[in-house]
């Protein structure tokens, strides 16, 4: 306890919900099936923004649910609009994967045709033209949305000309000179849907940030609706700052933070504590 510097306590909080909106049977069935029988307030605000047609940054934590603030409006479109296509941004081939999984599995539960692809360097040659031509939802990133899409529109005439929808996750990590560089890649993206006569709508996710609004409107160069008031339940946390033991008093030189986190979260898991410990490299880990 003598190197604990500061104890903050955030109480318990609970789930603030809102109004399911209308969908098509089939989703609102799959949605039940596992285990979503109500929306939290801010899935619920974020759907019903997108239904208005406005542009939207989704701004809550971790696994509070951003996923479906996306993937509900797109999967409804399609089903009420089968020629609709969406396009999903993640700035990771690992998210890429990790999201797929999410859609496909909520598409398998509602038993319905829609078709999601990635559409990455790994994709295969006979593969890529399926994608551009059956795909409904094509998960992709900015650099393979610069370099293998946009110079080939003239490929991507279904996706173009049906482009309901383009999903952003993770858009605080488009900043400084690659947030430029995405920028000018969304208004050729712009550019090219304003040829083939659509004008999709901008969904967009972020971690929690200072400024999400600003941030999201310099990226799209539109106006965007933010949506901030997290509904997710969160349990009581403890905000613990510890200050590593002194070994050299004549020098003031402690303890390596990066033993002294490696002895700390040894001691949680031979406890059986849940641990995740976050490192600034791979080398560190």
């Amino acid at each position: 306890m003598a190197n604990i510097t500061a104890w903050h306590v955030f109480p318990e909080r609970a789930a603030v919900h809102g109004p399911f909106p209308e969908m098509d049977s089939r989703l609102r069935a799959a949605l039940e099936q596992r285990g979503v029988r109500q929306l939290y307030s801010h899935q619920a605000e974020a759907i019903g923004a997108v239904e208005r047609g406005e542009n939207v940054a989704v701004v809550t934590p971790t696994a509070s649910g951003k996923t479906l603030c996306y993937n509900v409006p797109v999967l409804n479109r399609i089903l009420h609009e089968p020629e609709a296509r969406a396009l999903y941004l993640f700035p990771t081939k690992a998210l890429s994967q990790d999201q797929m999984t999410e859609v496909h599995d909520l598409i398998g539960t509602a038993g319905v045709d829609i078709r999601t692809f990635t559409y990455d360097g790994d994709t295969p040659g006979e593969v890529r033209r399926k994608v551009r031509e059956a795909g409904h939802i094509v998960v992709t990133n900015p650099d393979m949305l610069h370099s293998g899409i946009l110079p080939h529109h003239t490929k991507w005439v279904s996706l173009f000309e049906n482009l309901r929808y383009v999903v952003i996750d993770e858009i605080h990590t488009y900043r400084g000179v690659f947030g430029s560089h995405v920028t000018n890649v969304l208004r050729r993206l712009r550019r090219v849907c304003d040829f083939y006569g659509s004008k999709p709508q901008f969904i967009c996710c972020s971690a929690t940030i200072a400024n999400p609004r600003e941030l999201a409107e310099k990226l799209l160069e539109m106006p965007v609706t933010l949506v901030h008031r997290n509904g997710a339940p969160a349990g009581e946390k403890h905000f613990i700052i510890y200050n590593p033991p002194v070994v050299n008093r004549e020098l003031g030189i402690r303890r390596s933070a990066v033993l002294e986190a490696r002895r700390i979260a040894g001691q949680f898991l031979s406890a059986g504590v849940q641990t995740i410990v976050f490192s600034r490299s791979r080398l560190t880990t």
